[in-house]
């Protein structure tokens, strides 16, 4: 079965396609896209990254630290240095650990925040981010041509390779925690500590914040932090429906404010001390709205298609441009790594600002928002509130939608464009857009966002209005949509 690489690298079920074997024949690829002259045309770079040099690191999934070592001990037969992990670590964390040794590249042993089932290879370039769409396009074609010539990987010893220096275990988290002490204001956290309740998820994430936190005074209480490969059998995304045991905690009286990371710890979510959750487009507007009025930062705002209006309207207040991306953090990153960008993000959690990596960090944006309720002795309910009075009211909402038939994305992107209607509801159509996917813009800054997927007969539907009742009008256009087909 042919393995191709997503925008963050490739996945693949557990004992199907993601299998030992497969993870030696991927490693191996990029083993010779690395090595090649060409790895690093068109990308941006501080220095000139060791290209003998990467970094791996693994989740907290089925086998993700035993895939891990089988990556790194092909990595070794190729002759290139890697510094693999200790233990389960978030992505942000190598990531930036890419950077901070000068490596060439780095892989990532997650599914994210995918089911348990799963599990993947997330590949960073030197950068500090997800590698480029072409970097990943040349691991795709050595490994077919590996395949084509019957090439296996180059296999090394894991002992001989610890002896030789060529597989070096370390711990990625303090040079880690020490970059985010440089972004975050501790010392307003320590002047008014919180009592605060954490959801590491079983993933990656776990102790991460408490253990940044000590010292500080805040009473941190994690729950979902021992190790369960499974995940309690969820996803561990966090969004509303997986969040109940962060919202029993709180009601548990263990927190005011409750945070949450994903699998592995890329992307946010919260509750405020009432366990109603905050989604990650509020968390995003609060994080610009604190930067630029608290800190008085400036730069372009960077956010995706399917990510909240409300960032178009803070950026307008505050005379800063915003611009709207593809969907996908990598998109966010290009921004980031050529332009004076202050925040970046997107509707799933991934968000980064200024001065840290290109790359979405649940790690990172938990603290600001912990920073954000100590500096201004506000709750985040409060917080909200003043948003959505300053820049609201607004109600968001996201299907995914099965299709009877498969049909081809351009297709169906087309008949959603010459068949737009001129009001959905109440609301009237002011104009339409297909940079990814179809955009229907309404007259009052309301939106509805079609989004046919690539590879399978799945309708990814998003909307945001002012009332509740013009935002099912909007999602129901959606189901419309994949009902006629």
């Amino acid at each position: 079965m042919p393995i191709t690489f997503g925008t963050d690298g490739w996945r693949g079920v557990i004992s199907d396609t993601f299998t030992f074997y497969n993870v030696r024949l991927v490693s191996q690829a990029i083993a010779d896209a690395v090595a090649a002259d060409e790895w690093l045309n068109g990308t941006y770079h501080e220095g000139e990254p060791d290209a003998r040099r990467v970094v791996i690191g693994f989740d907290t999934r089925f086998l993700s630290d035993r895939f891990a070592v089988e990556a790194a001990r092909v990595l070794a037969g190729n002759g290139i240095k890697v510094y693999l992990t200790s233990a389960d670590v978030p992505t942000p964390c190598i990531s930036y650990a890419v950077r901070h040794l000068g490596a060439i590249a780095g892989i990532m042993i997650t599914a994210s925040h995918n089911a348990p089932r799963y599990n993947g290879v997330k590949l960073k370039a030197a950068y500090g981010g997800a590698a480029t769409r072409e970097q990943c396009r040349r691991v795709e074609f050595y490994f077919n041509d590996n395949e084509a010539r019957g090439r296996g990987p180059n296999l090394m010893d894991y002992g001989q390779a610890k002896e030789t220096g060529l597989i070096e275990r370390f711990n990625p988290t303090i040079d880690y925690h020490d970059h985010l002490r440089t972004l975050i204001d501790f010392d307003a956290i320590a002047e008014n500590p919180q009592h605060i309740a954490v959801d590491s998820m079983y993933g990656s994430g776990r102790g991460q914040i408490k253990g940044i936190l000590q010292g500080t005074g805040c009473e941190v209480t994690e729950v979902r932090g021992e190790m369960n490969p499974g995940f309690g059998g969820i996803h561990p995304e966090p969004i509303a429906r997986y969040l109940g045991a962060l919202a029993g905690s709180i009601a548990a009286g263990h927190g005011q404010l409750g945070l949450a990371t994903d699998g592995d710890a890329d992307r946010i979510g919260a509750m405020d001390g009432r366990g109603e959750f905050v989604d990650p487009h509020r968390l995003m507007s609060l994080a610009l709205k604190y930067l630029v009025e608290r800190r008085g930062w400036s730069g372009k705002i960077v956010k995706t298609v399917s990510t909240t209006q409300m960032i178009n309207r803070l950026g307008k207040k505050y005379g800063l441009e915003v611009i709207e991306t593809p969907v996908g953090f990598d998109h966010i990153a290009d921004w980031m790594l050529r332009e004076d960008v202050l925040i970046g993000g997107e509707e799933s959690g991934g968000i980064s600002f200024k001065g840290h990596i290109p790359e979405g960090d649940g790690i990172l944006i938990s603290l600001l928002v912990l920073e954000m309720v100590a500096s201004t002795g506000s709750t985040l309910k409060d917080l909200v509130d003043e948003l959505l009075k300053d820049v609201g009211p607004s109600h968001y909402g996201r299907l995914d939608l099965r299709l009877s038939r498969p049909v081809p994305k351009e297709q169906l992107s087309a008949r959603l464009v010459d068949g737009a209607p001129k009001a959905i509801g109440e609301l009237q159509v002011e104009r339409v857009s297909n940079r990814d996917g179809v955009k229907f813009h309404m007259d009052d800054d309301s939106w509805l966002l079609v989004r046919p997927s690539g590879t399978e007969p799945l309708l990814r539907v998003y909307a945001e209005a002012h009332k509740p009742g013009a935002l099912e009008s909007l999602l129901e256009y959606g189901r419309q949509v994949a009902q006629a087909d």
